[in-house]
């Protein structure tokens, strides 16, 4: 399964894996986006590549895409965490969250704890977060007393830390379901060259900058190999680090390594994504 697969990385990650024969299924905010991707895949792979609607920045619609995934498949061997999105401006979802949050770290959140039961059904398994270099930039970690900058907010800022709390995220997933055969990893992509920009929620300086910088940065496919190497490598392959980059393992920042305060997040979002009624 794979969030935000119909452009960018995300469309090349399941590109690769369905043409080693994995059952692929790619989700966008747009089913008709989803389906036009997929049969596209479905040809170009030889294998059957299944759409879905996914909007992450809703509960509700996390939790009715949850639902319907695990009434249709008895299986997940790997959950890739891929969609992303950085916000222009302080916005906030209709669950009154913050955009660039929501997206990147709270919806991911909702979706791996609900899927968790077929993830131990289907195990040895594998849950891969998307993250980022960028999370350095988080340079004091965390803070929990105001997670959604409702204070001294940026969209670089906010992306950060999101992109930190991913790899935290990735931290507590493996102290709570490692011992029963779930492992996680995180991973930066690279500089790719990807439709990230053209999101009518990023910032304007960023469609420019992509387009500026493009002939300079990574392909998708490039972009795409960590993803895969961490969905299909032996377990004897699989280094015991958290963090990922261009296939091998790599050392994060401190702030990425905090086992209280990746404890401390985890507690935080599940809050945050508690029903209301």
């Amino acid at each position: 399964l794979i969030t935000g697969g119909t452009s960018g990385i995300g469309r090349a990650t399941a590109t690769q894996l369905a043409s080693r024969g994995a059952n692929v299924t790619i989700t966008s905010r747009s089913l008709a986006t989803a389906r036009n991707v997929a049969d596209k895949l479905t040809t170009e792979s030889g294998t059957a590549v299944d759409p879905a609607a996914l909007d992450l920045s809703s509960l509700d619609a996390v939790r009715t895409f949850a639902a319907w995934y695990a009434d249709r498949h008895q299986r997940l061997d790997v959950l890739i965490n891929n969609a992303g999105t950085m916000a222009g401006k302080r916005r906030t979802t209709q669950d009154g969250l913050e955009w660039t949050l929501a997206v990147n770290h709270l919806g991911p959140f909702l979706l791996t704890n609900l899927l968790t039961p077929l993830l131990l059904a289907s195990t040895p398994a594998r849950i891969i977060n998307v993250s980022s270099e960028n999370h350095r930039s988080a340079k004091q970690g965390l803070d929990f007393d105001d997670l959604q900058m409702t204070t001294g907010y940026s969209p670089s800022k906010a992306y950060a830390a999101s992109k930190l709390a991913n790899i935290l995220f990735t931290i507590e997933l493996n102290n709570r379901l490692g011992p029963d055969g779930v492992t996680a990893r995180a991973l930066h992509p690279g500089v790719v060259a990807t439709n990230f920009g053209k999101d009518p929620n990023s910032p304007r300086w960023m469609g420019l900058a992509m387009t500026l910088l493009k002939p300079f940065l990574a392909t998708p496919e490039k972009g795409a190999a960590t993803s895969v190497h961490l969905a299909t490598a032996q377990p004897n392959e699989l280094d015991a680090a958290i963090y990922w980059a261009s296939s091998k393992p790599k050392h994060p920042s401190e702030s990425a390594l905090d086992n209280a305060a990746a404890r401390q997040l985890w507690e935080a979002s599940a809050e945050l994504v508690a029903p209301t009624n």
